[in-house]
């Protein structure tokens, strides 16, 4: 019994080792570098990069796209827009995984680090329920981002992912225009504040502290090439229906879901209310078939005898849809 204090004493200078340890370790094989702490209110982040993610990435696909993140007391929101998957919440993450590997004693994946004084990092990120205990989706949500507003700090990191989700799109603008604007005039934290809908792109009018950045993508044809690089400035679009697509929605639903969408842009805003998502409307066109949109990307002259046989037998797969 004498020598338990000891060797309590031993293992937690062993394990302090270990984990130093592994610190260095990770430094040197995935070219981190020591972050810099200064007493001014800054967090900037040169190439930052996420250290779970670009492990996980298959090198044939590329490396990780690294990305800047800079706030400072006239720049303490960035807004950011952009389409699903496009590694909004990647960005973010990778923000505060970094600020918290500075904490802990760690070089960071990044190729520059100066941050000055955090007190916490608060994060309401994902979407999960608490049924158990009586609680919805939105409301753990609404209960997370409470829990925010209440307990962050000008010196704290605050990371929003989607706020006002689960609630009909009126009262979810509604609150994310109020939780925003909260975060910016009360708490002043550090606010990464990631959002699909646009009319939040407009705080920056009102509000010279906060900026809009977003997640780039193009689109060829009916497909969308995600290009994880952060610009500034607001998305143009979501891009959800071209995901839905990706992710291998059944044609005819991803038809039908351009046509419902080109019918809500086009509807003339004039109402008080919500508008009704099915109302009935006067037939649109029918959009280019499948079928058009692969026959115009065939050049003919560039195909032998057995290709074009395949690709015959494709064009008439597609009419079939």
């Amino acid at each position: 019994m004498i020598h338990i204090p000891a060797l309590q004493q031993i293992a937690r200078a062993i394990a302090e080792l270990d984990g130093l340890a592994a610190f260095a370790d990770a430094a040197v094989r995935h070219d981190y570098r020591q972050p810099e702490f200064c007493n001014e209110a800054a967090i900037e982040i040169d190439a930052g990069r996420h250290p779970v993610v670009e492990r996980q990435l298959d090198t044939r696909l590329g490396t990780f796209i690294a990305n800047d993140t800079r706030l400072a007391p006239t720049r303490r929101m960035l807004l950011i827009t952009g389409p699903n998957m496009g590694g909004k919440s990647t960005y973010m993450r990778q923000a505060a995984l970094i600020v918290l590997l500075a904490h802990c004693g760690s070089f960071v994946p990044a190729a520059r680090c100066r941050l000055g004084p955090i007190d916490a990092i608060y994060t309401r990120i994902g979407a999960s329920d608490d049924l158990a205990s009586g609680r919805s989706t939105f409301m753990v949500e609404m209960t997370e981002a409470a829990a925010i507003l209440n307990g962050a700090t000008e010196r704290s990191l605050v990371l929003m992912d989607e706020i006002g989700r689960g609630t009909s799109t009126f009262d979810g603008v509604a609150l994310a225009f109020a939780i925003a604007r909260h975060l910016i005039e009360k708490n002043r934290a550090w606010t990464l504040f990631s959002t699909h809908y646009f009319e939040m792109t407009r705080l920056v009018q009102d509000y010279p502290m906060c900026a809009n950045v977003h997640l780039d993508a193009v689109e060829h044809g009916h497909k969308i090439v995600f290009l994880h690089a952060v610009e500034e400035g607001p998305a143009s679009q979501s891009y959800g229906v071209q995901v839905a697509a990706l992710a291998g929605m059944p044609p005819a639903v991803v038809r039908e879901a351009r046509r419902r969408l080109a019918l809500l842009e086009n509807r003339e805003v004039g109402s008080a209310t919500q508008p009704d998502l099915f109302a009935s409307a006067p037939p649109l066109p029918e959009p280019p078939h499948l079928a058009l949109d692969a026959l115009r990307d065939i050049d003919p002259d560039q195909l032998s005898p057995r290709e074009a046989l395949e690709k015959l037998y494709q064009l008439i797969k597609l009419a079939k849809l």
